[in-house]
């Protein structure tokens, strides 16, 4: 599969490598604070969640050589869990609120790498599986959103502007490191 792919796929695929561990990662965040908690709702939400994730992860991995894997996949565990754990003893609202800030973002990356493919071409089988993570990705995105159901607080709101930035600061440096 690998043989096939212009630095440019590389370089995104890696940003989906470390995107898809750091989902992951927002998830078992989430599941420890809910198991802490108590939550029963909250933790199978993270289950569900987080298995879609990692099945993403699954899939980037088989098409990313392992030397092209970022190598800052340590501090992408860590961001990941505590953007899941953080609002997660806040609530399920703030988690709800951040996953959909979190998958609103991940809708738009993939969505770039979606044009790029039809623009310039790919490897088959790439395109089918960057359209189907960011499906299961707007699905998480919409399900969030409902959940939350009402205007978010000032708090949350700059909270969910500060994941958005996280994310798009972290696919720049992905790319690169």
């Amino acid at each position: 599969m690998t043989q096939h792919l212009s630095p440019h796929l590389l370089r995104e695929l890696r940003s989906d490598h470390a995107g898809e561990t750091g989902a992951v990662y927002i998830y078992k965040g989430i599941e420890a604070v809910a198991r802490w908690r108590g939550d029963a709702e909250l933790l199978n939400f993270a289950k569900a969640h987080g298995a879609t994730e990692a099945d993403h992860l699954t899939e980037v991995t088989n098409w990313l050589p392992a030397s092209q894997k970022s190598l800052l996949l340590g501090p992408w565990r860590l961001a990941g869990w505590l953007t899941g754990a953080l609002p997660a003893l806040f609530g399920r609202c703030a988690v709800y609120a951040t996953i959909a800030a979190v998958e609103t973002f991940v809708d738009r990356h993939y969505q770039q790498q979606i044009d790029h493919l039809h623009e310039f071409g790919g490897p088959e089988g790439l395109l089918p599986l960057l359209i189907r993570c960011q499906a299961d990705e707007q699905h998480h995105r919409d399900e969030s959103a409902a959940l939350v159901g009402k205007s978010l607080g000032v708090l949350t709101s700059a909270w969910c502007w500060t994941v958005g930035q996280g994310s798009s600061a972290a696919v720049v440096l992905a790319r690169r490191i």
